[in-house]
């Protein structure tokens, strides 16, 4: 059980790199791990289910940085945010489950408003001037995609990425190096955000152009911690400004399409 719980791995989508390295980097392998985002501790007040749920979850790993228990959707069970997944906890603290929780009738994911929500929350606290924007206008959409310069379903995306804003949609990069830190992939993402113009410095890196050496204060590694703490195993991971995860890569008439029909939905539920 505690292997599980310190596991937590999500699929991969097969229009996503995945963000392990290959077997044969051993560079990358022996990269040291970023030091986690510093959390503020999830509070509950004691015997109150929610308590129960969190004290269970930390007798199996202390370290859990849990990031939200809500009431599920489940009778009698709690919905806890860890790591980007879902964990249900039965409200005396007893039973776990993992996983997504259906509604058969509705044919809906019930876990994705609680996932969305805390994505939300958490990508939103990275500032504006630490995105590398491209948009039109006037968009109509707006999505955030953690990028890597070395995947190429990234490098797809980004060769699109005129079509991506003549359909309206504003895309807002922000870094995963999927290699971690110490290798080459990460340094490459450095020096883009380090570059006096990002979005040319970004085109040239995906585009395998050389991208100049500069040193700076930079937001790589913090994105990429931000990218760990929502549960990211590949890239492009492109989330919606409600929080709500695509999956992969999506050509921009999917994407729009996509988009607009979540915009429609969203409406029709208010």
């Amino acid at each position: 059980m505690k292997r599980v719980l310190i596991a937590l791995i999500g699929a991969i989508s097969l229009s996503a790199c995945a963000q392990q390295p290959p077997a044969g980097d051993a560079q990358a392998q022996e990269a040291a791990p970023a030091d986690p985002v510093a959390v503020a501790p999830f509070e509950t007040v004691p015997g109150t289910p929610e308590d129960r749920a969190r004290q269970a979850l930390l007798s199996i790993n202390p370290n859990l940085a849990i990031d939200s228990i809500e009431t599920a959707q489940l009778p009698g069970f709690l919905e806890v945010i860890v790591g980007g997944q879902v964990l249900y906890v039965s409200d005396d603290g007893k039973y776990l489950l993992q996983g997504s929780l259906f509604d058969i009738a509705e044919k809906k994911d019930l876990s994705q408003a609680g996932l969305a929500k805390v994505r939300r929350e958490i990508v939103s606290g990275i500032p504006a001037g630490e995105r590398i924007v491209f948009a039109p206008a006037n968009p109509k959409h707006t999505v955030t995609v953690f990028t890597d310069v070395e995947c190429g379903y990234c490098r797809k995306l980004h060769e699109e990425i005129a079509e991506y804003n003549k359909r309206g949609i504003a895309i807002e990069y922000v870094a995963f190096p999927r290699m971690g830190p110490g290798t080459e992939d990460f340094r490459l993402m450095e020096k883009v955000w380090c570059s006096p113009d990002r979005r040319k410095a970004l085109t040239d890196a995906k585009a395998g152009r050389d991208v100049p050496v500069r040193a700076c204060s930079n937001p790589v590694a913090n994105h990429y911690q931000v990218g760990q703490r929502i549960g990211l195993t590949g890239t492009p991971m492109i989330l919606t400004e409600d929080g709500t995860q695509m999956p992969g890569y999506m050509p921009p008439d999917a994407l729009l399409g996509a988009l607009d029909s979540l915009s429609a939905t969203k409406a029709g539920d208010r």
